[in-house]
């Protein structure tokens, strides 16, 4: 027995929601829908049903894309920037390195490298790197990693 929320959070598409609910009749699984509350089995109904249910699902998926698409196009005609927004040169201290500078400093005056670095402060070889060359730190140990 398969049970699941609705028919179509069964598969991505109607085809693929109908090839599922096909191999599960060919092993013998029977289908049950909680929110819809039908028990979909190998009869003529259960086939019409799923089929109403997941060609349903389908379309509504698709408008939803749709709108989306249109809903960012229009943000776009109006000017609006989508996504996340770019850090700022200037907001050096809402960077997250900004405030283990003292620490980044003390570790390349070690002859520390950037690897072990980069797991002391949790953070990745290009973001350590980076910040290295825009504060001026030690550049050539940035470049030479």
């Amino acid at each position: 027995m398969l049970i699941c929320s609705e028919i179509s959070r069964l598969g991505r598409s109607m085809l693929m929601v109908m090839e599922i609910l096909n191999q599960c009749v060919k092993k013998g699984i029977q289908v049950w829908t909680i929110k819809d509350n039908f028990r979909l089995g190998d009869d003529i109904q259960s086939k019409v049903i799923a089929f109403a249910f997941s060609l349903a699902a389908e379309i509504e998926r698709q408008l939803i894309a749709q709108r989306t698409r249109e809903a960012l196009a229009r943000r776009r005609a109006e000017g609006k920037i989508l996504g996340r927004p770019k850090g700022s040169a200037t907001e050096l201290c809402k960077r997250k390195l900004f405030r283990h500078e003292k620490q980044i400093v003390n570790m390349l005056r070690r002859g520390e490298n950037l690897r072990y670095m980069c797991e002391k402060l949790h953070v990745s070889r290009d973001s350590l790197r980076k910040y290295i060359i825009e504060r001026g730190l030690r550049q050539q140990d940035a470049e030479n990693e």
